[in-house]
Order: C-alpha cells, then sequence, then structure tokens
C-alpha cells in the first residue's frame, strides 16, 4: 500500500524538529554506512591478496596434478598420453621426476635437497617458471660430460655456490642399491649453470635436473613421478579434474591448483570471512540503534497510530509502516556505504594510494572487487536492519485504537 510508505517517510525524516528519535535514526544510518563501506574495503583487498598469491604460485603450481595413488612413480605410456589429448581443455603437459638427495661440494657442508627432473622445454608449456630464473640460464643439458642443473638462490647462497660450480647428488635409491650389491654408491655430478628465486611460501624444489638423470639418480628407469597439466581456463580445474578421473580411474589421483595449496587457501578464506563477521559488529550496533529510535517512534506516535487503525489501517498496514522505516534506513546506510566502499576500492585499485612497506613483494596494498562479495555485504545489512524492525513493528501492531486515542 503507497500509503503505508507515505507515513514511514513522514515519520522516520519528519523536519518539524530535530529530536533523540531522529538523532538516532542519523547515527543508525552512518552505522550502516561505515559498517558497509569497511565491509566491502576489507573484503575487496582479501580478494586482492589473494589473487597475488594464487598468481605466485600458479608460477610454479600447475592447473591440475596426476600422480599415481598406489605407489611414488607410474609408467607414463602412449596410451595414457593420448588420453589426457582427447581432453579438449588441456593444453600442455609434462612429466617430472622428483625427489630427495644429498647434495655435496667439497667447500661447503652436505644438505639433503628437493630434486625435480625436468624437460625444460614441456615444463614452460605448463608453467612461467623461466621468469623466477634470476642469474644464468637453464641450461640441463650435458656439456663435457656434465649434465647441467638449476639451483635454487638461497639454497646457492647458503652453500657459497657460484655457477659453474660442479657438485654430487647422492639419492637413498641409489645407496640402498650399492647395500644389495656390495659396491660403492653411485653418485653423479651436475654443472650449475643458473640460479632462480621462488616465493618461499611452501616446500619448493631446491635443484632442478634434466629428467633422464633424475630417473637415473633415482633408479627409476623410465617411470615418472607425475604429470603437470596446463588448461585453457584455470577455473574450470574441478571440472576437468573430473573428466581425468572418469578417464583414468582410480589408479591415479588428479589434484588441482587450488588442492595442491589447500591449507594455505583454506586459512585465507578462513581470515576473509572471519574478518566479515567482526565488521558486521559495526553493522550489529546500528541495528540496535534502529530497534531504539522505531521503538521510541511507536511510544511517541501511539495516538497516531490509534487514529490510523480508526481510519482503516489494518495491524498488518501499521506492522509494514515501521518495517518500510528499518528498511529504508538499510537502503540509505548501504546504498551510500556501498558507493563509499565501491569508490575507494577502485582508486585503491586504480592508484594504489595506502602503500606496503618495502619488504613485501608489491608495493601497494591489492585489491580486487568481487561483486558476490559486494552482494553478500549489502544483502547482510540489509537483513539485518529488517530484522531490526520486526519488533517495533510488531509492537505498533498490537496497539489497542481506544487505548491509542485516550493516550496523550
Amino acid at each position: 500500500m503507497k500509503t503505508t510508505g507515505f507515513v514511514a517517510r513522514r515519520y522516520l525524516f519528519s523536519r518539524k524538529h530535530i529530536s533523540l528519535i531522529s538523532t538516532l535514526t542519523i547515527i543508525s544510518i552512518i552505522g550502516v554506512t561505515i559498517g558497509t563501506a569497511l565491509l566491502i574495503v576489507v573484503l575487496s583487498v582479501f580478494n586482492g591478496f589473494f589473487d597475488v598469491i594464487q598468481g605466485l604460485l600458479l608460477q610454479n603450481d600447475p592447473d591440475l596434478r596426476i600422480e599415481s595413488t598406489a605407489s611414488n612413480s607410474f609408467l607414463f605410456t602412449g596410451d595414457m598420453e593420448q588420453k589426457l589429448s582427447d581432453i579438449p581443455e588441456v593444453q600442455a603437459m609434462a612429466s617430472y621426476v622428483d625427489g630427495k638427495a644429498l647434495l655435496a661440494f667439497e667447500h661447503s657442508d652436505d644438505k639433503v635437497v628437493q630434486v625435480q627432473g625436468i624437460d625444460p622445454d614441456e615444463y614452460f608449456e605448463v608453467n612461467n617458471f623461466n621468469e623466477n630464473i634470476n642469474e644464468g640460464t637453464l641450461d640441463l643439458s650435458v656439456r663435457d660430460k656434465k649434465p647441467g642443473m638449476l639451483i635454487n638462490g638461497q639454497l646457492m647462497n647458503e652453500l657459497n655456490l657460484r655457477i659453474d660450480d660442479e657438485v654430487v647428488l647422492l639419492s637413498a635409491a641409489g645407496m640402498r642399491k650399492s647395500l644389495t650389491q656390495f659396491s660403492l654408491p653411485r653418485s653423479f655430478r651436475f654443472q650449475i649453470r643458473g640460479s632462480y628465486s621462488q616465493l618461499q611460501i611452501t616446500e619448493s624444489p631446491g635443484v632442478f635436473i634434466d629428467k633422464e638423470a633424475a630417473q637415473r639418480l633415482f633408479e627409476m628407469r623410465n617411470t615418472v613421478s607425475g604429470i603437470d597439466l596446463r588448461i585453457s581456463n584455470t577455473d574450470e580445474a574441478k571440472a576437468v579434474k573430473e573428466k581425468l578421473q572418469a578417464s583414468l580411474g582410480s589408479e591415479f589421483n588428479i589434484s588441482t591448483w587450488y588442492d595442491l595449496q589447500k591449507p594455505l587457501y583454506d586459512v585465507m578464506y578462513l581470515e576473509k570471512w572471519s574478518s566479515y563477521v567482526i565488521l558486521m559488529i559495526i553493522v550489529l550496533v546500528a541495528v540496535l540503534n534502529i530497534i531504539g529510535s522505531l521503538t521510541m517512534i511507536v511510544i511517541q506516535k501511539n495516538r497516531d497510530i490509534g487514529i490510523l487503525l480508526t481510519m482503516g489501517f489494518t495491524p498488518s498496514d501499521i506492522k509494514n509502516i515501521f518495517v518500510r522505516q528499518g528498511f529504508y534506513i538499510g537502503i540509505i546506510g548501504c546504498v551510500i556505504g556501498g558507493g563509499i566502499g565501491l569508490l575507494l576500492s577502485w582508486m585503491q585499485q586504480q592508484y594504489g594510494l595506502i602503500k606496503l612497506s618495502s619488504a613485501f613483494i608489491i608495493d601497494a596494498y591489492p585489491v580486487s572487487i568481487s561483486y558476490m562479495d559486494v552482494s553478500i555485504v549489502l544483502a547482510g545489512s540489509l537483513i539485518l536492519c529488517l530484522l531490526a524492525s520486526w519488533y517495533p513493528a510488531k509492537r505498533a501492531a498490537q496497539v489497542s485504537p481506544a487505548d491509542a486515542i485516550r493516550y496523550d
């Protein structure tokens, strides 16, 4: 009914005099505005950090990874390669060999490192790892009977290594074989050809060597540890995973980029929505003001309510008047707060107004506006405002016309 909306606006925005009721109403609108704006900005910053970290991890992590469920290695057959190629979303694939080995250098202490054997041409088709090389080249080929190695820059500094230094790798598999054959353990000599830097969020390979050299090092013959895949759209990784699982069967475990770093991503989501709940307390304070101001309006307008009831308004109409007042407060606060939040987020996104310390990998707080998050914030704030108006509206609907008209 249009009349109920008119009465609600008159009660809420009366200009006759500034009273405690109107002051509480203004405070409620400001509270909803501030809470909504803060929520949009904070969630956008969380989204920005998520995108930055995801981008860094995807430089090293594939969109999908295939591993054996039964053992640490498996045979990558032509039939399996054909099955992967038959899936349209699969753009590139790269098999790899990985394991731990003892790295020895005559001028430093020995150290156990993570080793990954790759085919460089295949590997770069799957990820952007070549952007991480900061010294030398990724040359894993054999030169002067010495295969090449790419080493983590931090590890290189820790062991006082330099480009062209020669190091020795010794694997546990090689040592076990020597014990059964009563011979000296077989070691492999490599020449350092380059170094790389990598964000140390998760454990990363200490060194990269050629895949065939890694197979000899770990006594793996022609088997591989896994297969990394790049697909046409990273966001479709879960759907492609289901296709691959159906094609390859239960013998293989398939992980998406999210699965590979699930603990980290889960913590980031938890922090994001924990912040949402905490900041909603600001909106909740505004909601308490709405309850107070509308209850005082019910008391002040008691006689008017009685007159409206004698004029033909039903208790449902009276309830609607006060619910609409909560709705108007919510709409005004959400529109202004949403506009301010989006504007501040856009300005930070475009101009990087708030800077980060120089120790971080980016110079300003990252922002990524998710309109789904904005919708959740606005809907949540508006629903709280409507819930806050329910008690005063119910109380107003219970007013007796006769008692209200006698009351003055």
